[in-house]
């Protein structure tokens, strides 16, 4: 599982910046203004899940699961801390259904 860089869009622009997702998930930043720009250039349908840690009444959230289509790409977010944020590492797991030709980027606004 990889942590992704979280890069931070400026006044001055930025050219972001996108890492192949990883076979084991990957790990992000979380933040009211922090989000997940995925990019498929599959001829399939991805399915990128995000780990919700968050409890309501003792009952716990379900996961988050976004559909990117094929050839595709989504602005996943913001990722929310008290949705998202492991207590463990502080940050937020994100899954793939799968990953060939799969690219993301952490961002934030």
């Amino acid at each position: 599982m990889a942590t992704l860089t979280t890069q931070t869009i400026a006044l001055a622009g930025v050219g972001p910046t996108y890492a192949n997702a990883s076979a084991g998930g990957d790990k992000v930043a979380v933040g009211d203004r922090n989000f997940l720009h995925v990019k498929n250039g599959s001829a399939s349908s991805v399915t990128v899940t995000l780990t919700a840690t968050a409890a309501v009444r003792g009952q716990s959230v379900s996961n988050v699961t976004v559909s990117v289509p094929a050839s595709g790409e989504r602005m996943i977010g913001p990722l929310q801390p008290d949705l998202f944020q492991s207590p463990t590492d502080g940050l937020c797991a994100v899954g793939y259904s799968a990953t060939t030709t799969v690219t993301v980027a952490s961002l934030r606004i």
